[in-house]
């Protein structure tokens, strides 16, 4: 009679514990999330609407967003994000689709070209942006001879991270790009080109030979069938390869920061440089926090619409069901 009651207690200990194990379990990540990802995003929420006075920190409501679209760099910031995401996504993805089609033929030593491609993947955006950024430095840089040549770039050749950006055809916005602008775009595709092109290849691998093959059957040659066949079928991975690379452009800074520095003047600032310039360089924390909040909604925005067409192409048709 004694001895049942420990053995209740200890079979409902043994019960309880069976069912709290998961959360003991999952409670080292969520902490871990917690304090890297939940708590700054919460500080900068605060950041946005507070300034830091002789006293202390003063909540100031909106006036940090009006001093920030009130910036004309932050207009101009706007236009060069949005002329290096299109440069930089659209030849991205070209490139990588292309790279991908030949290595889905099966060439010779197709394994080392793979592991080849996975060199700049592994490089960080630091150290991509010095070695782009040596090869063009003046008078010993590897391609200086080739762009300062008078006769290749009338009439005193070119300085790539210097020279002065073209007149804008479209009022402000600065395009076309300066020359730093387009290098920039080369370097980051170089950067990125490893993961988008090994995506689109395993997406063009899970393209059934039957379906190419009855296209070809039927009388389609080798670009209708990439058009009309294996892009739509690939078309999920496209978009996910597409929001990747958008996302990755929006909130990259180490390759501004060691190739261009934001200029020559402010031709390469993009809004995450700009951030960085604001909270780092100018300890403007209260504006850099409404910036990071801006771009952090932006982020959201382009994580929802990926998610969105992702799931609208997983799910099956009405007709299928």
């Amino acid at each position: 009679m004694i001895q049942a009651p420990q053995a209740t207690k200890r079979s409902k200990l043994q019960r309880w514990l069976q069912r709290s194990l998961p959360f003991w379990l999952l409670l080292p990540t969520v902490v871990i999330l917690l304090t890297v990802q939940v708590y700054p995003a919460l500080y900068t929420v605060w950041l946005s609407f507070h300034d830091r006075e002789p006293q202390g920190w003063v909540y100031v409501g909106a006036q940090n967003f009006e001093r920030l679209f009130g910036m004309g760099l932050f207009a101009e910031s706007v236009g060069h994000t949005l002329v290096f995401l299109v440069g930089f996504a659209s030849l991205t993805l070209v490139l990588g689709f292309v790279i991908a089609l030949l290595l889905n033929r099966r060439l010779r030593f197709s394994g080392l070209y793979v592991t080849l491609l996975f060199i700049p993947w592994i490089i960080a955006d630091i150290i991509v942006g010095i070695v782009f950024r040596l090869l063009v430095v003046p008078d010993y840089g590897l391609f200086s001879g080739i762009l300062q040549n008078p006769a290749l770039f009338p009439p005193d050749g070119l300085s790539v991270l210097t020279a002065v950006p073209p007149r804008p055809w479209f009022g402000d916005f600065p395009f076309p790009p300066a020359p730093a602008m387009i290098y920039l775009i080369l370097a980051s595709t170089w950067r990125a080109l490893p993961f988008v092109t090994l995506l689109l290849l395993a997406a063009m691998q899970t393209v059934p030979n039957e379906v190419l093959e009855s296209s070809r059957i039927d009388g389609a040659n080798s670009r209708q069938v990439i058009r009309y066949v294996m892009i739509p079928l690939m078309l999920p991975t496209i978009v996910v390869a597409l929001f990747s690379l958008t996302l990755s452009g929006m909130n990259g800074v180490g390759m501004v920061f060691s190739l261009t520095g934001g200029g020559p003047g402010s031709s390469t600032e993009v809004l995450s440089y700009m951030l960085y310039s604001i909270g780092w360089r100018q300890l403007e924390f209260g504006r850099a926090g409404a910036l990071a909040l801006l771009i952090g909604l932006v982020n959201w925005g382009l994580i929802a619409g990926t998610l969105r067409v992702t799931r609208a192409h997983g799910e099956p048709s009405g007709e299928e069901q």
